[in-house]
C-alpha cells in the first residue's frame, strides 16, 4: 500500500482521516501476464493503480490491435468514458506481465468524493493530470516525427524497450513495426 500512498500524495495530500478512508476501499489484485482487467463491452467499474507490472489498454480498429495506452508500475489507469460514463468499454486493458494491481470501485469513490472534498479533490487533480497527458500525447503525434517520439519514450521511459513487445510500442507511437526497426537501428 505504501506505492500507493506515496502515488497519492504526489497528486495532493490528504488529511489522516481521509487517507485513512480512501486507502481502506481500495481492493487488491495478483494477476497473471495476459490477464484482461477489462474486456470490450464491459463497463469500467474501477480506477486501477498499478504497482508492479504493465498493462496495455487497446482497441481494435479495422481488425488491428491498437494500443491507446501503456500503464507500467505506479502508475493510474482506467477506461475513462466507460467509468465515468457507466456505459461499456471499446477499450481491452490486459496485463503484459504479471502485475500487483489495485483499485477502487466507481460506487466507492464517488461517495468518498461526496464525503470529503479532499479526495474530491484529489481526483480533479488527478483527472486534470491524465487530461494533460492526453494532450501531450496528441501534440506529439500531430506534430512530432516519429523519431522524436521513439526519442521521448526512450527519455521518459528507458525499460519500456526491456518489458514490452516492440509491435505494442510501435502501435502506440502511432507506427509501423517496419518504421520502429528503422528508427531504432539508425540510433
Amino acid at each position: 500500500m505504501n506505492l500507493l500512498q506515496n502515488r497519492i500524495v504526489q497528486i495532493a495530500s490528504l488529511s489522516e482521516e481521509s487517507n485513512k478512508k480512501f486507502l481502506a476501499a481500495w481492493q487488491t489484485w495478483t494477476v497473471t501476464k495476459d490477464f484482461f482487467v477489462l474486456k470490450e463491452n464491459e463497463v469500467s467499474n474501477y480506477l486501477y493503480f498499478i504497482e508492479k507490472g504493465i498493462a496495455r489498454i487497446f482497441y481494435y480498429k479495422n481488425g488491428k490491435e491498437i494500443t491507446e495506452w501503456i500503464a507500467m508500475d505506479n502508475s493510474f489507469f482506467l477506461s475513462i468514458i466507460s467509468f465515468f460514463e457507466r456505459k461499456p468499454s471499446y477499450l481491452q486493458i490486459h496485463t503484459i506481465e504479471p502485475a500487483l494491481i489495485r483499485g477502487i470501485h466507481y460506487n466507492d469513490l464517488m461517495k468518498l468524493c461526496d464525503e470529503h472534498h479532499e479526495i474530491e479533490r484529489w481526483l480533479r487533480k488527478a483527472l486534470t493530470g491524465s487530461l494533460i497527458l492526453s494532450q501531450y500525447r496528441m501534440d506529439s503525434i500531430q506534430f512530432e516525427t516519429a523519431q522524436q517520439r521513439y526519442e521521448k519514450l526512450l527519455e521518459t521511459n528507458p525499460s519500456i524497450i526491456q518489458r514490452v513487445p516492440l509491435s505494442y510500442i510501435a502501435s502506440f507511437l502511432g507506427i509501423t513495426q517496419e518504421t520502429l526497426s528503422r528508427i531504432r537501428s539508425s540510433l
